[in-house]
């Protein structure tokens, strides 16, 4: 599945990038931290199938470890707003009587979906 410029595979993505210098076709796994994990093709078919290789290399390579696979995305992070807009946030979500995390995960579900 191609979504604009990225790769989705059993929940992770990747980017698709390209190398006029190379010639070639590339990109890495994003929503990580803590394993590097990339892949290139000469052709968008190659990218594609080196991107499930790699996905599949990471997963087996964590189950034969014993360990868990990073997920990419775990449903929270920081965000850096202005003080004015983190105070109008908090009165609506008062005003309404939800958190100051509903009345965000709300905004941001009515834009995203």
């Amino acid at each position: 599945m191609i979504l604009k410029n990225t790769l989705s595979y059993k929940g992770y993505n990747g980017t698709v990038e390209c190398s006029e210098e190379d010639d070639c076709l590339f990109g890495h796994v994003i929503g990580i931290k803590n394993s590097k994990i990339s892949y290139e093709g000469q052709t968008f078919r190659e990218l594609v199938d080196g991107f499930h290789y790699m996905v599949d290399v990471y997963l087996d390579d964590c189950k034969a470890k014993g360990i868990e696979p990073e997920v990419p995305y775990k449903g929270s992070f920081n965000i850096r707003i202005s003080p004015e807009l983190h105070k109008n946030i908090a009165v609506y979500a008062i005003n309404h009587n939800i958190s100051l995390n509903k009345a965000i995960a709300d905004a941001l579900q009515r834009e995203f979906t």
